[in-house]
C-alpha cells in the first residue's frame, strides 16, 4: 500500500509533508490516520522548526474523501469530528508551517490550507470553501478571520472557487509563484523561518494564534510572560552578541 503522506527533511530543521492521494489528494480516514505519526514527529522532534505541507501532482487537498462517505464510510461514520481534531492538531503544531498550495484547496482542503501559518500558491492554484455544494459547510470560523466577513461570505456562500490572484487580493494566500518555483520558494521561506531563534518563532506563532481572541490588556499580559522567558534566554543572550560582533547569531532552542 502505497504511503499517503510523506515526510521527509529537505533542509536543516526544515520537513517536507506531502499529500500522496492522488487524484485529488483527500483525506479520508487512512490519509488521516498517515497524519497521525506524522504530526507526532513534527510536534516532538525540536530539531524540526519549519514545515512545508503540499500535495503531489496537481492537488493540494480536496478535503474529506466523498468516495469513502459514498460507501457509508468517512464522514457519514463519524468523521467529522475527527477531521476536526486533525485540523485543530495541524493548527496547533510546535514548528511553524507553510501550506504550498500547488493546485486546487476545496473543502476540508482550503480548511487544512488555513490551519497552516503561512500560505503561498502556483499560478494555478484555485480555492472554494466548498460546503454548501455538497450539503455541508466549512471555514466558517477560519477564513472570516483571515479575509474578512464580507470576502468570506462571497466564498462561503457560493461555493465558487477563486484563483491565486483572487485569493492574493483577499489575503487569503502571501505570494504567487510559477508551479515550479513554488517548492523551491516554500523551502527558501521555511528555512529563513528555520533560522530565526526557535523559541522566539514558536512564541510568535501561540501569540498570533490567540490574538484576535484576546483583549489589549489580556494580550500584553500573556506577551509579558512570553518576553519573560525569551529574555532569559541562551538564544536571546547570542544575538546580542553577535549583533555586537556585526554577525549572523546561530540559534539553539536554549
Amino acid at each position: 500500500m502505497p504511503e499517503l503522506v510523506t515526510l521527509t527533511l529537505p533542509l536543516p530543521h526544515v520537513a517536507m509533508v506531502e499529500i500522496d492521494n492522488p487524484p485529488s489528494n483527500a483525506l479520508g480516514s487512512a490519509a488521516r490516520a498517515a497524519l497521525g505519526p506524522v504530526m507526532e514527529r513534527l510536534e516532538h522532534d525540536t530539531d524540526i522548526r519549519a514545515v512545508v505541507l503540499t500535495g503531489t501532482g496537481g492537488a493540494f487537498c480536496s478535503g474529506a474523501d466523498l468516495r469513502e462517505q459514498a460507501s457509508g464510510g468517512g464522514l457519514a461514520a463519524g468523521g467529522t469530528a475527527d477531521f476536526g481534531r486533525v485540523l485543530d492538531a495541524w493548527e496547533k503544531l510546535r514548528p511553524a508551517t507553510i501550506a504550498a498550495v500547488n493546485g486546487h484547496a476545496f473543502g476540508g482542503g482550503l480548511e487544512l490550507a488555513l490551519c497552516c501559518d503561512l500560505r503561498i500558491a502556483a499560478q494555478n492554484a484555485r480555492f472554494a470553501a466548498a460546503g454548501v455544494n455538497v450539503g455541508l459547510m466549512a471555514s466558517v470560523y477560519r477564513l472570516p478571520r483571515l479575509i474578512g466577513i464580507a470576502q468570506a461570505k462571497a466564498m462561503l456562500l457560493t461555493g465558487s472557487p477563486v484563483s491565486a490572484e483572487t485569493a492574493l487580493h483577499y489575503g487569503l494566500v502571501t505570494e504567487i509563484h510559477a508551479g515550479e518555483a513554488l517548492r523551491e520558494r516554500a523551502l527558501a521561506l521555511a528555512a529563513r523561518i528555520a533560522s530565526r531563534a526557535p523559541l522566539s518563532v514558536e512564541a510568535a506563532k501561540r501569540q498570533a494564534g490567540r490574538a484576535l481572541d484576546m483583549s489589549p490588556e489580556e494580550a500584553q499580559r500573556v506577551a509579558g510572560q512570553e518576553l519573560k522567558i525569551l529574555t532569559a534566554s541562551e538564544d536571546h543572550r547570542a544575538a546580542v552578541a553577535a549583533f555586537a560582533a556585526k554577525r549572523e547569531p546561530v540559534f539553539g532552542r536554549k
